[in-house]
């Protein structure tokens, strides 16, 4: 199940994005600040105890939709809970008529690069030394929306 992201998840999302060392490392008022809406954010719940499996926030820039962060946790991986949300982010960039969706990931991410070039992102630049912790390129990524 997939639903908008409330400031009540954000302990699950910070424990994903600790387990995700790879991605955007948060604070906790980043979060609250998209459960406050000033940022889109979803999150993924599965199993009975509904426990936040995934999350993705994203922003509308320039008429486009930037992906700022996603992750999913470690043991709910490969099951199609970050494919979903893609899926669901997309259909939210369509909503204002967004013609792509961009994105930054570390260069060295092949786990990334692989997962979201099968879901039609292609590489359109470089940013050198965009990360830190460590220092590292990010690749620039977009992908056309259906």
């Amino acid at each position: 199940m997939i639903r908008l992201l409330e400031a009540r998840d954000v302990d699950a999302i910070l424990a994903i994005q600790s387990a995700s060392p790879e991605i955007a490392q948060w604070t906790a008022r980043d979060y609250v600040r998209v459960g406050q809406g000033e940022m889109a954010g979803w999150v993924a719940q599965e199993g009975a105890s509904a426990a936040v499996t995934g999350f993705l926030v994203a922003r509308q820039i320039a008429g486009d939709l930037e992906i700022l962060n996603l992750a999913v946790r470690p043991d709910a991986r490969r099951r199609g809970t970050g494919a979903e949300l893609l899926r669901h982010s997309f259909a939210w960039g369509q909503s204002f008529g967004a013609a792509s969706a961009v994105l930054e990931v570390r260069a060295a991410n092949a786990t990334a690069l692989r997962f979201y070039q099968y879901h039609g992102f292609e590489v359109i630049g470089r940013r050198k030394q965009y990360y830190v912790s460590p220092v590292e390129d990010a690749l620039v990524l977009r992908a056309r929306l259906p």
